[in-house]
C-alpha cells in the first residue's frame, strides 16, 4: 500500500459520517485512520496531527459541518492533499456549505459532499503512486457502468 487516508473530523459526533467515508475507502482498499480535532477548539491539536503524519504519503479527507474552518485550517499548514467532505445539515438548508467553498486565497483544498466522492478522490490521489490501486479505482468505476448497464437492460426487456 502506497499512503492512506486521515479521517479528520471537528467532532466525535461526525463519527457516523465518517464511517460512510471509511466504507468505501475500504471498498477501493485504502488504508485509513481516524483522528478528532477541531480548528476553533483545538487547533494546536491539529497542528500535532499534521506533525504525525507529516513523513507519510497521506491525503486529509476533513469532516466538520456549520463553520468548516477545519479543512481550510488543515490546507494551510500542510502541502498534502486535503479533501473537505462537510456533511449536509438540514438545519442550515444547505448554507453550511459555503464555509468550506469560500476559503482564503492560497487555500486549495477540494470540496465533495458525498463520503463515496471523498474516498474515490483520495483514491486516485494514492494511485497516482501505485498501479494496484489503481487498477482497483478502474475496476470500482467498471463495476459502477456495469450496474447501470444491466439496470438499461432490464428495463428494455420490461417494456
Amino acid at each position: 500500500m502506497n499512503g492512506k487516508a486521515i479521517i479528520l473530523m471537528g467532532s466525535d459526533r461526525d463519527l457516523e459520517f465518517c464511517r460512510g467515508i471509511a466504507k468505501y475507502l475500504k471498498l477501493l482498499g485504502v488504508e485509513y485512520v481516524f483522528r478528532v480535532a477541531s480548528a476553533h477548539k483545538t487547533p494546536k491539536q491539529v497542528l500535532e496531527i499534521l506533525n504525525e503524519f507529516e513523513n507519510e504519503k497521506v491525503v486529509y479527507i476533513t469532516v466538520a459541518g456549520r463553520s468548516n474552518a477545519l479543512s481550510a485550517f488543515v490546507d494551510a499548514n500542510t502541502v498534502k492533499p486535503v479533501i473537505a467532505c462537510p456533511p449536509y445539515s438540514e438545519k442550515y438548508g444547505g448554507a453550511d456549505i459555503y464555509s468550506s467553498l469560500r476559503v482564503p486565497s492560497g487555500i486549495g483544498s477540494t470540496v465533495t459532499i458525498e463520503p463515496e466522492g471523498a474516498a474515490i478522490a483520495t483514491a486516485k490521489i494514492l494511485a497516482l503512486e501505485d498501479k494496484t490501486l489503481e487498477m482497483r479505482v478502474k475496476d470500482y468505476q467498471l463495476s459502477k457502468k456495469m450496474t447501470l448497464e444491466k439496470a438499461n437492460d432490464t428495463m428494455k426487456k420490461s417494456q
